[in-house]
């Protein structure tokens, strides 16, 4: 078997950013997939499933309801190696064009104050696996480390 896109980039050299992960066409529309790559792989902690869960929630709300996005928003969710998320969306896209709304969004997760939105039995199949306060901090970190004022190197992946 062939080796999927996802497993031919040298995570030995990949730093956190916001990464082109790969571009698929259905019909005559493309879809973009972005790697929002919160930590270094095989270098820092992974983060833990309560606040990936909890920024999986937080993200997915913010997206689907963003004015200029929520129909553009095909999914937001977690990496299995638990260092970040794929975002999909409708277009022929690049990194540099989703910065402000990645920027704005882990603006949201980090200041968000309240019930988690979609973290009741009814609505969520593990809703007492969240942790608030730690996605907060992620976020903050992520914004703080990579997003503002990211740097060309961090848009595209090593080689």
């Amino acid at each position: 078997m062939e080796k999927i896109a996802s497993f031919t980039i040298n995570h030995i050299k990949l730093q956190p950013g916001v990464y082109v992960s790969r571009k698929d066409k259905v019909g005559a529309e493309t879809i973009t997939t972005f790697d929002l790559r919160m930590t270094s792989p095989n270098e820092e902690p992974v983060m833990n499933t309560a606040e990936v869960h909890t920024m999986e929630h937080l993200g997915a709300t913010f997206l689907r309801n963003h004015k200029d996005y929520k129909d553009k928003v095909i999914y937001f969710g977690p990496m299995g190696c638990r260092t970040g998320f794929y975002m999909l969306l409708a277009g022929d896209l690049e990194s540099r064009d989703v910065v402000p709304l990645v920027t704005e969004m882990y603006e949201f997760m980090r200041d968000f104050e309240g019930d988690v939105p979609g973290a009741s039995a009814m609505d969520c199949g593990n809703y007492l696996d969240m942790n608030l306060n730690m996605a907060k901090l992620l976020a903050k970190n992520y914004l703080d480390k990579v997003l503002y004022g990211i740097k060309e190197d961090r848009l595209v992946y090593p080689q």
